[in-house]
């Protein structure tokens, strides 16, 4: 039996145009579809059109910042779905203060979500839509922040971007670590890796090896 091949859709949602990405596989020989979210970021509309008559199985967030995660509870509501997060920003969700929503009341009300029903950790690999997905701990941008690893494709969140990285100046940031996730573990990747980065268009490991100005 062969591994169905997914389709990435991205969506760029909510006042800080965060990245969404739905993984979607067609079962063989039917019309049916099974997904996966990647940060439900704010103001779901266009994804929640996407998913209608998709079996999502997850929702996956690479942080709880209230741009990646404001988007939650209306979304897991409708696909009646887990949520999954590193157990260190487990409390984020619930709690304004320490997903950013209190501290930018000028880009959105506080925000909080139920909790999520499970945790992730390093080196934890997930079998979802028939594929697998690795999880490294990739912190620096906030200290739960974790990327997503499937085939030749890693969803980064906010740790490294096209000829960027993530900022280290939000509480529970901190730049040496960021360094070390990006150099430890994202550049150890193959230079083929396609990132997905939580703002922004997409890249390579390697272009990013090769020209990322802030990490070599």
């Amino acid at each position: 039996m062969t591994t169905p091949t997914f389709q990435i859709t991205s969506f760029s949602l909510g006042p800080l145009q965060t990245n969404c990405y739905l993984l979607t596989v067609q079962e063989e020989g039917t019309e049916a579809k099974r997904g996966v979210i990647i940060d439900p970021g704010m103001n779901p509309k266009r994804l929640i059109e996407k998913i209608q008559g998709v079996h999502i199985e997850a929702i996956l967030l690479t942080h709880a910042h209230f741009d990646h995660m404001g988007g939650v509870d209306e979304v897991r509501k409708l696909a009646k779905c887990p949520v999954y997060i590193h157990d260190l920003e487990a409390d984020w969700l619930t709690d304004p203060r320490k997903n950013g929503s209190m501290r930018w009341q000028d880009v959105t009300p506080p925000l909080s979500t139920e909790p999520a029903e499970y945790g992730l950790d390093e080196g934890q690999v997930l079998k979802l839509i028939g594929h697998s997905f690795k999880v490294l701990h990739t912190p620096g941008h906030s200290p739960g922040s974790v990327s997503f690893l499937c085939g030749e494709h890693i969803f980064s969140g906010d740790v490294l971007f096209r000829l960027s990285v993530g900022r280290t100046d939000l509480p529970g940031g901190k730049e040496v670590d960021l360094y070390h996730s990006i150099q430890n573990k994202l550049y150890k990747l193959d230079d083929a890796t396609i990132v997905y980065s939580g703002h922004g268009p997409k890249t390579t490991i390697g272009y990013e090896k090769a020209n990322n100005p802030y990490v070599k």
